[in-house]
Order: C-alpha cells, then sequence, then structure tokens
C-alpha cells in the first residue's frame, strides 16, 4: 500500500480537491440564501396590498312606502353564490300585512349570457310584518357579484332600492407581489440545481440573478401598494356593471379622482289632494347639464333621498320617497293644513357630493273637508299635526330652551347664546336614559331655516311661505355616542350658501334668558363617537340598538343674525320624536 498515494472520494471515481466552481456555487447559494430571508423579511413588513380599501358593510335604506315608515337593512353578500339577508326595521304605528320582495341584477356586460338575465327576478321572497316594532328578515339568493335591485311590493306600490355587491378581485401590486415571490421560489430550485450539477460556478450566477430580481420586483410592489390610488368604486364613483364590479382594475378608467357631476333640478308633479286628504306627490330628478333624467342617485345617510317638507303652521315632514323608475320617486302625503308647503330635498348623485335642492315652486294645497283622522307623518317620526286644524298642539308648538313634554317624554334643551358667526353648541337631553337608537345611522338630527322675519317666524298661517325663500336651510347631525351616557358631536355642514345652522333662543321672553347648560357636562368633546363608527370592516350600529344618549348635541356657526326655526330629531322606544323650537341669533359684536 502506498502511503503517499492521494486520498479517494467516497462513492466517487474523483479527487478529493474541491473544484474551484463548486467553492464559487457554495459562495452563490449562501448569498441567495441571505439576500432571500432579508428581502422576506421586507416583505412581510411592509403593508399589504388590498384590492378593495374598504370593507364592505350592511348598507341601510329608509323609505316611506305608502302609510308604512321602514328601514331596510341588507345585509352583506359574503360569498357567491350566496344568501342576501334582508331585515325590515318597523317603527311604532306601523301596520301589519305582508311584503313581497326580489331581487333583480341590473347590470350589463360584455358576456351576453350574462347580460341576457338583467331586468329578471332571479330570487323572491315574503316578509310578514307584525304589529309592534321590531325587526323582519327574509333572505333572497344572490349568484353573481354586479349591481342589483331589492324590488319590495306592498301590494300597491312597488320601490326599488339600487344596491352593488362587490366581487372578489386581485390587484395588479398584489399580482406583482404573489408572482415575484412565485418566481423567486422557482429560481432558487433551479439555483441549487445548477449549483450541484454545473462544474462552472459563473452558470449560477445566471438565476441567482433572477431570485434577486424577482424578490425586487415582489418587494418594491408590496411597498407601493399603500401608496397607490384604488380604483373608482362601482356604485359609489363610477357607474357599475357586471364586468367593472367583478374586477375594476380589468376596465379602462379615469386617471383623476375627480368623479363629481353637475348639479340637478328637482321637478314636483301636480298634488291634487286637498287639505285633509291623502295624496301622492311624485318627483323627478334631472341633471342640469343635460337635462337627462339623474338617475345615480346613491344611498347617502341611510336613504336614496331626504325629503323635507315644512307646512304653513311650521309642521316638519322628513320622509324618504320611494324610487319607481329611473329617476322618478314618490311618497304619500297627507297634509293636515291648507297653505303653502315649503319643499326641500338632500341627496348624494354617483360619484359627487352631497346636493341639497329646494324645490322652486313648493306645493299649495287647497282647503278641504276636515280631516279628523291623524295626518300622514303623524307619529312622532315626521312631527306633524294629529288633526286637521291648522294649529298645532301644545306639545308641537315652538318654544325656546328649556324642558317641554314631546309624545309622554321630557325633552330639555340648554344651550348658551348663539352669536352670528361663532360656533354654537345645542345639547337636547331626550329622557333620562341612554336608550335613543341611531336613525339614519345617526344618534340625532337638526333641521334649521332662517333667518325669518320674527312675525312670519311666529306665524300659524305663514311659516310654508317664509321657509320657501329663507336664505339658510340646514340639517346638522349628532353622529356622536359612546353608549356611557354622553353623546359626542359632528356635523357636516351644507354648501356656504346653503349652510346648516345650530340653534339657540326664542322669542322676546327667551331673549335674554338662554339656558346654558351648566352643570350637565354638554358640549363640544364630550364622549366618543366610536360607538357609531364601523371598526375592522364591521358594520356600524342600527335601530336595533338602544344604547345612545341621553344627550344629543349639535354644533353649528350661524353665518347671520335674526330668527331661526328648528327641529331636532332622535329615536327613542322605535319612534322618532320631532321637537320644534324658535331661536334667535344675535348679530356679531354681543348687539341685540
Amino acid at each position: 500500500m502506498n502511503d503517499n498515494a492521494p486520498p479517494t472520494s467516497v462513492g466517487s471515481g474523483s479527487t478529493g480537491r474541491i473544484h474551484p466552481g463548486t467553492s464559487c456555487a457554495a459562495r452563490v447559494v449562501r448569498v441567495v440564501a441571505a439576500v432571500l430571508c432579508a428581502l422576506g423579511l421586507s416583505a412581510v413588513a411592509a403593508s399589504p396590498a388590498r384590492a378593495d380599501p374598504t370593507a364592505g358593510g350592511d348598507l341601510q335604506v329608509a323609505q316611506t312606502l305608502g302609510d308604512r315608515d321602514l328601514t331596510f337593512m341588507l345585509r352583506r353578500v359574503t360569498g357567491l353564490p350566496g344568501p342576501l339577508h334582508v331585515d325590515v326595521l318597523t317603527h311604532r304605528g306601523t301596520a301589519a300585512g305582508t311584503l313581497r320582495l326580489g331581487a333583480v341584477p341590473t347590470g350589463v356586460s360584455t358576456d351576453r349570457a350574462e347580460g341576457s338575465s338583467a331586468g329578471t327576478t332571479t330570487s323572491r321572497a315574503s316578509v310578514r310584518l307584525g304589529g309592534t316594532p321590531g325587526s323582519y328578515g327574509a333572505a333572497l339568493d344572490i349568484d353573481r357579484a354586479g349591481p342589483w335591485e331589492l324590488v319590495v311590493d306592498d301590494g300597491s306600490r312597488t320601490a326599488r332600492i339600487p344596491f352593488v355587491v362587490p366581487g372578489q378581485a386581485t390587484s395588479p401590486p398584489e399580482l406583482a407581489v404573489f408572482g415575484g415571490f412565485v418566481t423567486a421560489g422557482v429560481l432558487i430550485l433551479v439555483t441549487l440545481f445548477v449549483a450541484v450539477r454545473v462544474r462552472r460556478g459563473a452558470w449560477v450566477l445566471l438565476p441567482a440573478g433572477g431570485v434577486v430580481a424577482a424578490l425586487a420586483v415582489a418587494v418594491t410592489a408590496a411597498l407601493l401598494s399603500a401608496s397607490l390610488p384604488p380604483p373608482p368604486q362601482p356604485g359609489g364613483q363610477v357607474d357599475a356593471t357586471n364586468d367593472n364590479v367583478t374586477d375594476p382594475y380589468a376596465v379602462v378608467r379615469p386617471v383623476t379622482n375627480d368623479y363629481s357631476r353637475p348639479p340637478v333640478s328637482l321637478e314636483l308633479g301636480s298634488y291634487p289632494a286637498t287639505a285633509g286628504e291623502r295624496g301622492t306627490l311624485r318627483l323627478s330628478v334631472t341633471d342640469d347639464a343635460t337635462g337627462l333624467p339623474a338617475d345615480d342617485l346613491v344611498v347617502h345617510d341611510g336613504a336614496l333621498m331626504h325629503l323635507l317638507v315644512i307646512g304653513p303652521t311650521g309642521e316638519l315632514w322628513h320622509l324618504h320617497p320611494i324610487r319607481t323608475a329611473p329617476a322618478t320617486y314618490e311618497v304619500q302625503l297627507r297634509l293636515p293644513a291648507a297653505g303653502h308647503y315649503a319643499v326641500s330635498a338632500e341627496f348624494a348623485r354617483l360619484g359627487g357630493g352631497v346636493q341639497q335642492v329646494r324645490s322652486a315652486t313648493g306645493l299649495t294645497v287647497a282647503d278641504g273637508p276636515a280631516h279628523n283622522g291623524p295626518a300622514r307623518g303623524g307619529s312622532s317620526r315626521n312631527g306633524s299635526a294629529r288633526g286637521g286644524a291648522p294649529a298645532l298642539p301644545a306639545e308641537l308648538t315652538p318654544q325656546g330652551p328649556g324642558t317641554r313634554t314631546i309624545e309622554g317624554v321630557p325633552v330639555r334643551l340648554s344651550a348658551p347664546s348663539p352669536t352670528a358667526g361663532e360656533a354654537s353648541t345645542l345639547t337636547a337631553r331626550i329622557g333620562d336614559t341612554p336608550t335613543l337608537q341611531p336613525w339614519l345611522g345617526m344618534v340625532g338630527h337638526m333641521i334649521v331655516v332662517g333667518p325669518l322675519d320674527k312675525a312670519d317666524a311666529t306665524s300659524p298661517t305663514r311659516m310654508g311661505q317664509a321657509a320657501q325663500g329663507a336664505p339658510v336651510w340646514a340639517h346638522a347631525h349628532s353622529m356622536g355616542g359612546d353608549m356611557s351616557g354622553h353623546s359626542a358631536h359632528d356635523m357636516r355642514a351644507a354648501p356656504a350658501h346653503d349652510a346648516d345652522a345650530m340653534g339657540h333662543g326664542d322669542a322676546d321672553a327667551m331673549e335674554d334668558g338662554h339656558e346654558t347648560g351648566k352643570g350637565d357636562g354638554h358640549g363640544a368633546g364630550t364622549g366618543s363617537m366610536s360607538g357609531l363608527m364601523p371598526l375592522n370592516g364591521d358594520s356600524p350600529a342600527d335601530e336595533t340598538v338602544a344604547a345612545y344618549g341621553p344627550d344629543a348635541s349639535f354644533v353649528y356657526t350661524f353665518s347671520r343674525p335674526g330668527y331661526y326655526r328648528v327641529w331636532i330629531q332622535a329615536e327613542r322606544d322605535s319612534a322618532v320624536l320631532t321637537v320644534p323650537y324658535l331661536l334667535r341669533v344675535s348679530p356679531a359684536g354681543g348687539a341685540r
């Protein structure tokens, strides 16, 4: 045996020396593994890409369907095909009966087979409403993503509520992230194979370079995905079709984020009913730029349209007309007194902002036979009178700050003396327990009209005509509520020429006696808004939750001094209380 013979490798016919190429390949593999770990950690730390930045929640739509004031809750569809659960929330005084529901796909598509079913009812169900306030449900089958209509038939009229079922789409950044990591994984295997099988280490650099490039693409896409603008939301910013709802990234879209549309005109149909008679008011919405029907209203603050009607005696109706056809709405009214009624509508257009449009003509109702039953809207929800006489009941006459009783509920209004140009806080304590229910997604609503001449503001017959020409119509919200007995507040302001307002004092007897709310802990900044705001994609609380208040606070800056008529609305015990006030705003500088 030759002890000087070179050693041999076990299982191989090669020498024991390590080939220079093999050593180079091993180093490359180690470098690739280190890069992979570093970039992988970077990708984990990066913000994930999301196809849809807003989680689809439940859709709440209020509808004044004949004599019924209903709230429809369309629960989100969590999988396709799958059920659409519809809950119908009723209020005190809602008549029992049966509603027939239907689901109708309405979108267009490049797929002829899919588009051919548009306008056809694909699923039906019935909801039996009981005589007590509560939630009554049914389920409809949804088999595709896209725009739909919920058809509601009460036997005499049909409402059509548009909604969108979102599809599951993968964004381009997500595709880049997934594709980059998958490609890197494949190339790592190729790199290892080349490192083992090829003697020349330089060949390993080719797949190893591909790994680095693929990881760089994936990590860059992950890092940039959070800053990239999402596509326009179908049904919220652009017209919804089957194609863009299923994949909004596959449809050519505008590069700007401004999707606003022109204002619209509100046209009232004829209203032949006399005082005390039930009549149907039809409304049409027309695009000002083209003169064409504007059938692009979206659900805003829990309704497609918020209709405000102010009568000659100062009664307020806050109604939600049903959509019966494209750009056509209707609502039933029983107006109790002869005279002029001012009409205003608030809504939001698809891709545009909120608009408050006042009818140029309003309504003039002729005298008729006395009405001995309750007026349409005579429930606490709309704050109308109880009979056909022009005068309001004592509890519905406007007063200044202080305590009064509405529908058996004590209501205490406290407010500092408001001054034009300065923010004011108005707080209404409704009852004495935190049992307010969110109505239209808010703890409280405040409607403001003014400034008015004092004689008109206190007249029992001219309020409708005075409101017709009032400079300011306002709709403010008390959104707060941490369910702990105090309500925070927020407000959505209207345009400057129709600025939302906030209230204060009253007639001469109250001009120097405004309450300040001392000792109540009311005012700006109290409480938390978290009680009503959706968290982690969940839907906000609806009317089935009675845990807010009893305070409803509003903040507003009056633009000019004078007398204002103010109505505060809040839901309690499944009934909406409407409390009217007469307030006076002092001129700037403290002058009286």
